[in-house]
Order: C-alpha cells, then structure tokens, then sequence
C-alpha cells in the first residue's frame, strides 16, 4: 500500500486536496454554497503554486462547463465542481459533454433545488442529471468523496469510456462536517492516474478533426447515441477494475454496491450517500435483538449496477428504498424505480416500498429509519406494501 496521512478534516478540504493531486490542466469554476470552499481551496493551490493548473474565473456555471467543454476537446485533463442550482444552470452542457465523450471531472455537492429557496442537502440536482450520460460516483463519507474523486479521473479517461465523471456527495452533511481521513501521498496519486493522452485534440494540428458537428436528418445522430451507450456499459467493467486497483493501492475496498448483514438478512433497505451511517447504525441495533436486516449502499449510480442489485434481494422478504429525491408522476424516487427494474425479471421477487426523505435538508431520525425497518417486519409478516412513496417524517 502507499503511505498516507491521516487528517482531520472536511469532505471539501481533501476533495480539493484530491483535484490538486490528479494535476488538472483546467479547472473552471463558479462559487455555488456549498462547493463553494472546493473551488476556493484549489484556486489557492494554484496561486501558492502548489499546482500548475489554468484557473478560469467565469460569470456562470453554464460558462464554467462550456469552459471545460473547450478546454477537454483541446486535449487537456479538466476538473469541475458545482452544485443544486448551478448544475441545473449547465443541464445543456451536461449533454454536450457527455455526447462529446470528454472526459471531464466534476464534483457536485448535492443540495436541493428551488422553489422555495433551500441551500441544504438533496439529491434532487444530481438525480434530475442521472440520465445526460455522466458516470455518477456517490460517497458516504469524506473519505469516500477523496477516493472517488480520484478514481473519477482514471474512469472518465480509459480509452474504453471516455465518459465525464460525477463524483458526489452530500451537501454540509459531508461537505462541512470535519472528518478523519487518510490522504495518500502526491507520487502514488501522480502514478495512479497517470497523463492524460488526448487521441483527438483540437489544438493536435498535424491531425486535425472536428468536434460537436451538425448531424441532422439523415445523419449519424442514431450512431453516436448508441456509441455512447456502448461506452457506459462498458465503464460497468472498468469501474470495477480501478475500484480493484485503488483499494490495493489505498487499503479501502471499493464496491458499486457496498453491503452490510446481507449474508443471512431476510430483509433489507437500498440508500444511497451519507445516510447509510445512520441505517447500519439501526441495522446493528436490531441485529443485536436478533432480527435479521441487511443494508445495501449504492455507490455507483450510473451505469446503474442493477444484475448485482438483483442478485442480493431477489431472496428478501421485503425490501425498502430510500430516495432523496422524488420522481414527481413516478411511482416512487428514481432509486426506487431503478431497484423495482432491476428486479422485474426475478422469480423470486420481493415486494419493494419506497420512502422519500431528507428533502431540504429535512433531519434524518434515527427513529425515522426505526420506523422503516418496522415496516418492512410488518409486509414480511404479511402486512400490504403502501401504494406511491412514503414521505418519511413529513408532518
């Protein structure tokens, strides 16, 4: 393993720490609450000159994306972060990026969205993205938003994605919370992502090419989507390949689907994020009665690892989902959706329920997750699922 530091401190702290680490040529950026510390940090690497990167102030997140569009398509090695309002702000350069195949970084710091007026934590924002083609990483903690965020640039950049690369975690909960976390050393981190090598810059004049072209009617608009298709379900392997080789660089193990009690649960409740601390917590506390709950941490979002989902609860006698988003119209959140997909095929299929919960930054009890373990005993014992999703602790 590589030597580490162990610090003290927040999930923005050491994931700027991380950006500095993988040396981006480009970083363009606008200050959103709460990455607003990511960007400010990194912009103070580079004028102490602790990193050589290009630092673009711009006047919008739309602007910091197009930035980065330009600055990838160049050839260059680019990172990003924002936030809620300010990714709904670049929703068209999401797409640009992604059908473009560049393979940017950027960190998002998930807070909900307006109306009303809320600065605090929510998937919302990342969820309303989950389908404009970026890879989505989503950390528990900050340990696991540094570890991400520098897998995030070996991901995004093997020549078999070449994808952009989300790597996500929850607003103030671990944004601005201090945390002990263990930072590897700048050579290791320097080795494992290794130079970026652009096969297609625009600034490679001997072999020029062109970027972002017309295909209208009749054109290759078809073909370039199922390209892009065919990147993502490619990154499933390659995902768990730097996922490998991180954790044994680094000595933390990597899952895109990360369990606890699973072995023998007859139940089980699928989360994703910082939440997951508090479901293992009452998860232990109903172990030590003797009832039998598993938990299932989604780490990676997209591609969405629904064949190993499947095969953990296909064998549940209930099964709940936590969402912190809604799906406004759906059945349930889009976590919901995804999980009761995933097992459609199933013979052994376990009735699911979905909760939303924890929108705006709303607390997350832990008698509220009591509650959810509490439902499931009741459908396994032969109680009905409720029918749409169950606002979790709304008054």
């Amino acid at each position: 393993m590589a030597e580490q530091k162990v610090v003290a401190a927040t999930g923005n702290t050491v994931v700027a720490e991380a950006m500095r680490q993988c040396k981006p040529d480009v970083v363009a950026a606008y200050p959103i609450t709460p990455q607003t510390t990511i960007v400010e940090e990194f912009a103070a690497f580079v004028a102490k000159g602790k990193v050589h990167t290009e630092y673009v102030t711009v006047e919008s997140e739309h602007s910091a994306m197009s930035a980065c569009i330009g600055a990838s398509a160049a050839g260059a090695r680019v990172m990003t972060a924002t936030a809620s309002q300010g990714l709904a702000l670049m929703w068209e350069e999401l797409y640009i990026a992604s059908g473009m195949r560049l393979p940017i970084v950027m960190v998002n710091a998930n807070r909900a969205l307006s109306a009303p007026i809320n600065i605090h934590c929510d998937h919302s924002d990342v969820m309303g993205a989950r389908d404009s083609g970026w890879i989505m990483l989503f950390a528990e903690t900050a340990q696991e938003a540094y570890d991400n965020t520098i897998m995030a640039v070996r991901i995004a950049e093997d020549r078999d994605v070449l994808l952009p690369v989300m790597s996500c975690l929850d607003g103030f909960i671990t944004t601005h919370s201090i945390d002990r976390v263990e930072l590897l050393d700048d050579a290791s981190v320097a080795s494992f992502v290794g130079e970026r090598e652009a096969e297609r810059a625009l600034l490679d004049v001997e072999n020029p090419v062109s970027h972002g072209a017309f295909a209208g009617l009749g054109g290759p608009y078809l073909e370039f989507k199922k390209a892009q298709h065919d990147a993502i379900e490619r990154s499933r392997a390659v995902v768990k390949r730097v996922g490998e080789e991180y954790s044994a660089l680094s000595g933390r193990p990597f899952g895109v689907l990360e369990t606890w009690g699973m072995e023998d649960a007859e139940v089980a409740v699928v989360v994703i994020g910082s939440t997951a601390g508090n479901v293992r917590h009452v998860a232990r506390n109903l172990r030590s009665k003797g009832q039998k709950v598993g938990v299932v941490k989604v780490r990676c979002f997209r591609p969405f690892p629904y064949a190993e989902l499947a095969e953990l609860l296909a064998g549940m006698k209930a099964v709940a989902v936590m969402d912190r988003a809604d799906s406004f119209g759906a059945e349930g959140g889009p976590l919901y959706l995804e999980t009761r997909s995933a097992l459609y095929d199933r013979s052994e299929r376990p009735p699911v329920v979905g909760y939303v919960y924890g929108l705006g930054g709303s607390d997350v009890r832990l008698d509220l997750v009591e509650s959810v373990f509490g439902d499931l005993a009741d459908i396994a014992g032969g109680a009905s699922v409720p029918g749409g999703p169950v606002y979790l602790g709304a008054r």
